[in-house]
């Protein structure tokens, strides 16, 4: 009987699969031979074609291989030159930044670096001084190391910390103080990806559609020094939540050895200390000329001229090449193999490509969709589009894929952000919807970290849910009122 109804399930799951990739392929293939309502001429049918086609896989299947169906479904369109696409998408910058800054982190991600911060924070001074101050300390540590890492990668890392400190602490799975330190994980894990694009896919995914858009660029200054200031009220306003409603017994805090901890971490090697050197030195080349710009220009016009993806690549190259005690620092298949998020950099192309082709002049879809969702806009204000176009970000990350909602929203915000003629800061809205689709903490579908944390025990789905989406609510508000303000003085209109 259970082989029959394994057997089953999996006819079932086989045929949802196949019925799914159909009407997908249909969309792809028939969308341009479908008369198209207000004008809409068949080039633009087909890329909405293909954008819906693909959407419907990326929601219900898989992100990867149905980023290569959208590619090629894009050259069947007579005014896409297919060569070009690919140069722009696959070889694009933004593609070259990602797979290079992967291969970096994984060398990272190989020392001892992030345990050892992690285990300097919550056995600091500062972290002694009470329970409280231990678990803001345990979740800063998340948020800051974050900012230089991929969350997914981070958060495994700390998993193991997580559980040594619960089992130090004689937790049980319903303690709140169990509780608190997977969910202020969880949620700082996700707050510290929206707050920089190192490391990060989702905001270079919307700095990147805006680039396709207007051929602009959003600098890493400008868009940390609003990001930053988000994630740090939203981080606070997490730890009032857990202080007022959460209220963990810290009775237990006491029994924790914080000399036990300090003796796992051993010194830091020779190889090691290389690696964490190159590393910050390719952060260094991405922030610092933004800086120097009044003081060096020549130098600062020089270092942008390389673009995002140079320092990354110099930095896989050095770690590939120096070797310490006969070994090098970085196994290229190893760093190919586990290191890249292939999935996540095929999907980054595809959306470039599909911006791209949203955008194309030739096909003139961009000028339709501006013409024609202004006029449903214009009785709006300029800040309930803002509003609008954050909070739709923020629910639908914390329901789907973040880099679908990056490209569905970004699709429809950019054009009318532009059609507005200044009234609305475009680059600051772009930035904030890459900014937002990563702060998904809420639901198990949202990212995989959300699945882990429910998964390990320590919380449940109700409660992520709950201060999840309450947190998430927050970060809107201070994103609205506090972050868009500073993102339009920095990024202009």
């Amino acid at each position: 009987m259970a082989r029959n109804s394994n057997s089953n399930a999996n006819n079932y799951s086989s045929l949802k699969r196949n019925i799914l990739i159909f009407i997908s392929i249909l969309f792809i293939s028939l969308f341009r031979f479908i008369p198209g309502p207000g004008g809409l001429t068949p080039s633009q049918m087909q890329v909405l074609g293909v954008f819906i086609g693909v959407l419907i896989l990326w929601l219900t299947i898989s992100i990867d291989w149905p980023s290569l169906l959208a590619l090629a479904g894009l050259a069947f369109i007579p005014e896409i030159d297919f060569n070009a696409m690919i140069s722009s998408s696959i070889g694009g910058s933004t593609f070259s930044f990602l797979l290079f800054t992967f291969m970096c982190t994984y060398a990272v991600s190989q020392t001892s670096f992030v345990r050892r911060c992690a285990i300097g924070f919550i056995t600091s001074k500062v972290a002694r001084k009470g329970p409280w101050w231990f678990l803001i300390s345990y979740c800063a540590s998340v948020l800051i190391i974050g900012l230089v890492m991929s969350p997914t990668v981070l958060y495994v890392i700390y998993l193991p910390i997580l559980d040594e400190i619960c089992h130090t602490l004689k937790l049980k799975k319903d303690d709140r103080l169990a509780n608190g330190l997977v969910m202020g994980q969880t949620i700082a894990c996700a707050l510290s990806s929206g707050m920089t694009p190192i490391a990060h896919v989702f905001s270079n995914m919307a700095m990147g559609f805006y680039e396709v858009a207007t051929g602009k660029t959003i600098s890493y200054a400008s868009f940390m020094a609003f990001a930053i200031p988000v994630g740090l009220i939203s981080f606070v306003a997490m730890i009032l939540l857990f202080k007022v409603f959460l209220r963990p017994d810290m009775s237990k805090f006491s029994t924790i050895d914080m000399r036990s901890l300090k003796s796992s971490i051993k010194p830091m090697e020779k190889h090691e200390k290389i690696i964490l050197c190159i590393f910050f030195t390719v952060i260094a080349f991405w922030v610092l000329p933004s800086f120097l710009e009044s003081v060096f220009p020549n130098f600062a016009n020089y270092i942008n001229s390389l673009g995002t993806s140079f320092p990354p690549l110099v930095g896989a190259i050095l770690l590939l090449i120096i070797t310490v005690e006969g070994k090098p620092l970085m196994n290229f298949r190893d760093s190919m193999s586990k290191g890249v998020s292939w999935g996540s950099l095929i999907m980054t192309a595809a959306t470039l490509a599909l911006g791209s082709a949203m955008t194309n002049k030739d096909i003139g879809l961009a000028e339709w969709l501006t013409g024609n969702i202004s006029q449903m806009s214009e009785g709006l204000s300029p800040l309930a589009l803002i509003t609008i176009f954050t909070l739709w970000a923020a629910i639908q990350t914390n329901f789907s894929s973040n880099m679908v909602t990056i490209t569905v929203v970004c699709a429809v915000a950019i054009p009318i952000c532009l059609a507005t003629n200044g009234k609305i800061s475009t680059p600051a809205v772009a930035s904030i919807v890459g900014m937002m689709g990563a702060f998904a903490f809420a639901t198990p579908p949202a990212h995989p970290n959300v699945a882990l944390a429910s998964a390990s025990g320590w919380t449940t789905t109700g409660q992520m849910m709950k201060y999840g989406f309450v947190t998430m609510f927050i970060s809107v508000i201070v994103t609205i009122f506090i972050g868009y303000p500073i993102a339009t003085a920095f990024m202009g209109y």
